[in-house]
C-alpha cells in the first residue's frame, strides 16, 4: 500500500470513477476490489462497476434532474458516463446499458490505465495513507467495523425504509394547512404566502381514513432479494405503513396519522386523522411525509398517495423504499469536499455517503478522486456550486439535518431557489439547467488533466 500515492477502497461506480479521476491528474493510484476471492449476495461477476439493480441509469435529457447531472459530468471527463454513452441499448429518452458491456469497458479503462493498478483483495482496516472510501452499501463486516471505529456506532446506518419526499409546490394548499400539535403557531394560511407552524398538515376524514387504509391493504409491494428478506422482522421504530395497516384497521390513526394536538382551522376540529409532512431541505421545496417508511411498488405509491386530501396532485421527489444499507451519517462526519472532517486525507464516496442513484455516486467518486489528488498535490481542494446539480447532492448530503439524515438523489428541489419566480415548471426547470451549466463552466477552466 506503501508504494502508492492514493488508495481507493471499493471497485464500484464511485471508486472507479476516483480512482479514475486521481489517476488522470498523475497520482499513482492502487484500488481495492474483494471480488472475487469475496463476493456479495448481490453481485455476479468480478467485473467493475457491476450493475446489480436496474439497468437504466435515469432520464437523459438536461431538462430533467438526473440528465442534468449526467450533463455536467460528461462536461467534467467522468469515465463512468464515458462507458455508459459506449454501452447504451434503445431506452427512449433514458439512459439503459447492456450491464455486461458497460462494466467490460469500465474494468477495462481501469486495468489498462498506467497509474492504476487494480488488487483483488479485501480491505480490513482503513489505510492511514491518503484514502477513498468507496465500498458500497453492501461494505464487509470487516471494513463495516472499522469504519465503526473510526466513525462511532451511532453515526453508521443499517437503514431499512425511507419515507417519500413531496415536491412543496404540488401540495394543495387549499386542503392542507400549515401547523404545528396544540395550536402552537398553527393558523390558516391563505394560498400559503405566510408559512407558520413546522408542519404541512393534510386531513382526513373517517371515509376518507378507512378507503385510504384499505388501499394501502391492497397495494402491491416490492420484492426483496432474498439476502434483504434472510430476517423478515423489521424495526418497530421504522415499520413500513403497509404492514402497520394490516395489524388493524385504527393502527395508522393511532401512528404517524394520529390527529391529536392538531385543529383543523377551516372547520375548527380535530380531523379523524391527519397525515403530517415536514420541511426536508433549507430552500424549503421539498417535504418529507412524517413516519411514512414504504416498499409499496412505485405506481402504487403515487396511486395510494394521492387518496390523500392536498396530495391529489403530489409529485413525488423521492419514492419510499426498503432494502438493506449501510450509510455513514455525513452531515456530521463529512466536508462538501467529500473528506472526512477528522482526517484530511481520507475521503469517502458512492453509496455510503448517502447518495443515491448510479449517476450520482460516480459524481460524488469524481469529486473525491479530483480533491484527493488535489490535497496530494498541494494545491485548495474543490466545493462545487450548489447552483450544479453535482455540487447541490454534496452539499445536501454534507449539511442535511444529521437526525433525520436520509440518502437523497438528484432533483431540481435540492437546488437553491431562483431568483426569479417562474410559475411554468418546464420554464423553471429550463433556467436551473442553465444556471448550472454556466457554473459548470466555471469550474472545468480550473481543472487540469495530464
Amino acid at each position: 500500500m506503501a508504494n502508492s500515492d492514493l488508495i481507493v477502497v471499493g471497485g464500484g461506480l464511485a471508486g472507479c470513477e476516483a480512482a479514475w479521476q486521481a489517476a488522470q491528474r498523475g497520482l499513482k493510484v492502487d484500488l481495492y476490489e474483494m471480488r472475487p476471492a469475496n463476493t456479495t449476495p448481490a453481485h455476479v461477476t468480478d467485473q467493475l462497476a457491476e450493475i446489480v439493480c436496474s439497468n437504466s441509469l435515469g432520464a437523459n435529457s438536461a431538462g430533467k434532474a438526473s440528465g442534468l447531472l449526467k450533463a455536467e459530468l460528461r462536461r467534467l471527463g467522468s469515465l463512468i458516463l464515458a462507458c455508459a454513452d459506449a454501452a447504451a441499448v434503445p431506452a427512449g429518452e433514458a439512459l439503459a446499458v447492456d450491464r455486461d458491456r458497460f462494466s467490460s469497458l469500465v474494468t477495462e479503462r481501469i486495468v489498462s490505465h498506467p497509474r492504476i493498478a487494480l488488487i483483488r483483495e479485501e480491505v480490513c482496516q482503513i489505510p492511514l495513507t491518503p484514502t477513498i472510501i468507496a465500498s458500497g452499501p453492501l461494505t464487509s463486516a470487516a471494513l463495516t467495523g472499522a469504519i465503526i471505529t473510526l466513525c462511532g456506532e451511532q453515526y453508521l446506518y443499517f437503514y431499512d425504509a425511507m419515507c417519500p419526499i413531496i415536491a412543496r409546490d404540488s401540495i394543495d394548499m387549499s386542503l392542507a394547512w400549515r401547523g404545528s400539535r396544540y395550536g402552537r403557531e398553527a393558523q390558516l394560511v391563505e394560498g400559503d404566502s405566510a408559512p407558520s407552524g413546522d408542519y404541512i398538515n393534510c386531513p382526513l376524514s373517517q371515509a376518507e381514513y378507512e378507503a385510504f387504509v384499505q388501499a394501502l391493504i391492497g397495494a402491491e409491494t416490492i420484492e426483496l432479494k432474498s439476502f434483504e428478506s434472510e430476517d423478515p422482522r423489521f424495526f418497530e421504530g421504522c415499520l413500513p405503513i403497509e404492514v402497520m395497516a394490516r395489524r388493524g384497521r385504527d393502527t395508522l390513526a393511532y401512528g404517524p396519522m394520529r390527529p391529536v394536538g392538531l385543529r383543523d382551522p377551516r372547520v375548527g376540529r380535530r380531523p379523524y386523522a391527519a397525515v403530517q409532512l415536514r420541511q426536508d431541505n433549507l430552500a424549503d421545496t421539498l417535504y418529507n411525509l412524517v413516519g411514512f417508511q414504504t416498499n409499496l411498488k412505485w405506481a402504487e405509491q403515487k396511486r395510494v398517495l394521492r387518496l390523500i386530501p392536498g396530495l391529489q396532485n403530489a409529485e413525488i421527489m423521492r419514492y419510499g423504499q426498503m432494502h438493506r444499507n449501510t450509510f455513514i451519517n455525513s452531515p456530521t462526519l463529512l466536508n462538501p469536499t467529500m473528506q472526512f472532517r477528522q482526517r484530511s486525507d481520507l475521503f469517502f464516496a458512492g453509496q455510503i455517503v448517502g447518495v443515491e442513484g448510479y449517476v450520482g455516486n460516480a459524481g460524488s467518486g469524481w469529486l473525491a478522486g479530483v480533491n484527493a489528488a488535489r490535497l496530494v498535490a498541494g494545491e485548495p481542494l474543490l466545493v462545487l456550486a450548489p447552483e450544479t446539480m453535482l455540487g447541490a447532492l454534496c452539499h445536501y448530503v454534507c449539511h442535511a439535518a444529521p437526525e433525520e439524515f436520509q440518502p437523497m438523489k438528484a432533483n431540481f428541489g435540492i437546488l437553491p431557489p431562483l431568483v426569479d419566480d417562474i410559475r411554468s415548471k418546464r420554464a423553471r426547470h429550463e433556467a436551473f439547467v442553465a444556471r448550472a451549466l454556466n457554473s459548470m463552466e466555471l469550474v472545468m477552466r480550473s481543472l487540469v488533466v495530464v
